[in-house]
């Protein structure tokens, strides 16, 4: 089995980890409502996606 000639040092392995990033969510704002929502995702608020009804909801 192959084997580590020598140990990885701490400084070393942690640089190369220093890449590892949480980005953050991307929203949208909603063009009829103004809510901001996931893109491609239907509006919670007014239901609709593209301009176009798809859920109905009580306003």
């Amino acid at each position: 089995m192959a084997v580590p000639f020598r140990k990885i040092s701490k400084t070393r392995g942690r640089k190369r980890r220093t890449h590892y990033v949480i980005a953050a969510n991307t929203v949208v704002k909603c063009p009829k409502c103004g809510e901001m929502v996931k893109p491609h995702r239907v509006c919670p608020k007014c239901g609709t996606y593209k301009n176009k009804e798809v859920i109905k909801t009580e306003e």
